[in-house]
């Protein structure tokens, strides 16, 4: 596979990943009343409300002029990305969210093979383009697990489950993709 190629198809697949964690990101969430959104396990634990602050934190900083500047922005506070505020509602949590992901939809639908060339910088440090969408794709699939881990395990027996639900791998196994009611965009 030529490098050309291998960018498209890399590209491909990031994008593909990426919209995959939102979309069990959001199911999740969207199962979640405000007390569950913000629930502290522990003190030492963070709240969903808390990684979702994070994320949104996370994702602007890393992905706002991907190419042309640091990932690590020089107005992103990440301490006070795992405080909330006592005036902070949902709503605007959601918000910052929605807005970060776009951010990385955006960036990510504008790169183009000849981009791999590029160097990008995190806190100063070189990284290639794969490099970094790898840093950030990985950073996001593991916040994303621990929304829904949390999540179920705060919802119990009401969860929805995001994928075959337990006791039925083998009745999926059986049907042919195309008759299958748990979709691939479920899962990244």
């Amino acid at each position: 596979m030529a490098h050309e190629d291998f960018a498209v198809a890399y590209l491909d697949e990031a994008r593909r990943s990426f919209r995959g964690y939102k979309r069990m990101a959001d199911a999740a969430l969207a199962q979640l009343p405000d007390k569950d959104f913000f629930d502290l396990p522990d003190v030492e634990s963070n709240s969903i409300a808390l990684i979702v602050q994070h994320m949104a934190g996370n994702l602007r900083s890393r992905w706002t002029n991907f190419l042309t500047t640091d990932g690590e922005k020089p107005d992103r506070n990440r301490d006070q990305e795992f405080v909330i505020a006592p005036n902070c509602a949902r709503a605007d949590l959601m918000q910052r969210w929605e807005e970060s992901w776009n951010t990385v939809f955006r960036e990510l639908e504008a790169l183009k093979p000849e981009d791999f060339a590029s160097t990008v910088y995190i806190r100063q440090e070189a990284h290639t383009v794969l490099q970094a969408i790898n840093r950030s794709m990985m950073h996001a699939a593991y916040h994303v697990g621990q929304i829904l881990y949390q999540g179920k395990h705060l919802r119990g027996a009401e969860w929805k489950t995001l994928s075959i639900p337990r006791g039925k791998s083998a009745e999926f196994n059986a049907t042919k993709p195309e008759d299958r009611k748990v979709q691939a965009p479920n899962r990244p």
